[in-house]
């Protein structure tokens, strides 16, 4: 009997001790944002996180996730958000769903916590130019490096590695997967070749199990998205959609100062340029002062066609435009290029436009087209047509010019050519402006 109870004991104890290990640990509550970063860096992007980051510590949050998938973008832009993510009092987590490129992965490393779903990769950080052309100014290079190791050594990852994500030239070990960077080539990292070299603390095949990771249940999770007006911005902002917007916008005003009267371009042309500035303004690359500057410039240039001024008005008011269009485009170059493929195209439909319409331009209003004929009424000089066919006296010798009393008046009159003397009768043959021809009866 004594020997039953023993194993009965034992027994119950065994199952419970198993069904405590089995049982799953118990998570933590509170409220976990969840934030993606799955486009391009740029201010947009930065004003996006930053209203996403403020939002969470303000509603008491336990975590943040970032859900990052892109291929990089601007460094200033990259350095605002990984300072904003450095200094947030909300625990990060980077979980990296796609890829952490160029400048995502140096947002990625002032995350407290990198997750990695397993087809992802990290790196490849090195300078480019918005045309996509490697950056090989050593003294650029070296900024870049610097703060790719800074950001690296904030959570103890080696440092080392993260130059090797910028700098070609340096020759990088990493025998924790037996592997070494030669120069000549810039170091990516797989999910698992992170996970050896502690670029990646966990792999995850979802967000909600990176929240899981970290402790928390994920029962008051709160997803980030972005606003209408985001989402416009984010079309607005879009290269090729900024370059129909400009063209429209150029070929839509000019035409309507040039051929008034439609209203239809001009008001498509403001519209255009609204949009272009709206775009530029919501997403963080435009600020009121350059809506200012580009409308002083269209104020400018049509003063000039009104009241000349040997071309300096059109001048300042090109420089305005161009500067107010450059300064909201959040790439200076991008900005240019637009506009230089706007400005052509604009031009060649401006042309046409005016060829078609040439009755209706502007330019009529300067020109005077009417031709001021004596059949249309228009004379500097009164005509004596009445004189035609009447008789008088020659007053005077006509040699051949002289004066004739004609009715009751005394007229200055010539002969074609010959001679009559005084008080000889005489007869208007022809009346030419103020000459009047007689002839002797």
């Amino acid at each position: 009997m004594l020997v039953f109870l023993l194993i009965s004991g034992f027994a119950s104890a065994l199952v419970s001790d198993v069904e405590a290990a089995s049982a799953p640990a118990k998570m933590r509550s509170g409220t976990v944002y969840v934030i993606p970063l799955d486009q391009k860096i740029e201010s947009g992007l930065e004003k996006f996180l930053e209203r996403g980051f403020k939002e969470a510590k303000d509603q008491g949050a336990a975590l943040i996730v970032l859900e990052v998938n892109t291929p990089g973008g601007r460094v200033d832009s990259a350095e605002n958000i990984g300072q904003m993510i450095a200094g947030s009092s909300v625990p990060t987590v980077a979980f990296i769903q796609g890829n952490a490129a160029s400048a995502g992965s140096y947002i990625a490393l002032h995350a407290d916590k990198i997750a990695m779903r397993p087809d992802s990769a990290i790196g490849a950080a090195a300078l480019v130019d918005s045309s996509g052309q490697a950056v090989n100014s050593p003294k650029e290079i070296a900024y870049w490096k610097s703060k790719m190791s800074a950001a690296a050594d904030l959570q103890h990852r080696n440092p080392r590695i993260a130059e090797g994500m910028v700098d070609p030239s340096l020759t990088v070990d990493m025998p924790e997967i037996n592997r070494t960077k030669e120069k000549g080539q810039i170091i990516s990292l797989s999910s698992s070749e992170a996970l050896k070299v502690g670029y990646a603390d966990t792999l995850a095949d979802s967000t909600d199990e990176v929240i899981h990771w970290m402790g928390y249940s994920g029962e008051d999770t709160i997803r980030v998205e972005r606003t209408l007006a985001e989402n416009v911005a984010m079309f607005l902002t879009n290269p090729i959609v900024m370059t129909i917007l400009l063209f429209l916008g150029i070929a839509g005003v000019v035409i309507e100062l040039l051929v008034p009267g439609f209203g239809v371009p001009g008001i498509l042309g403001v519209t255009a340029f609204g949009l272009y500035f709206f775009g530029n303004y919501i997403a963080g690359f435009a600020g009121i002062e350059t809506g200012a500057l580009f409308v002083i410039g269209l104020v400018l240039m049509a003063i000039e066609l009104f009241v000349p001024s040997f071309g300096i008005l059109g001048i300042l008011g090109s420089l305005c435009l161009v500067g107010g269009v450059v300064r909201a485009a959040y790439d200076t170059q991008h900005a240019l290029r637009s506009l230089g493929i706007a400005f052509l195209a604009a031009l060649v439909v401006i042309v046409i436009v005016v060829w078609i319409f040439k009755e209706r331009g502007i330019w009529n209003r300067f020109v005077l087209r009417d031709e001021l004929t004596t059949e249309k009424g228009y004379s500097s000089i009164k005509e004596r047509k009445e004189l035609l066919g009447l008789e008088g006296t020659s007053l005077t010798p006509l040699r051949p010019a002289g004066t004739a009393a004609i009715g009751t008046e005394r007229i200055d009159v010539v002969t074609e050519g010959g001679f009559i003397k005084a008080d000889t009768p005489v007869k208007v043959i022809k009346v030419e402006g103020t000459r009047v021809v007689v002839a002797e009866v």
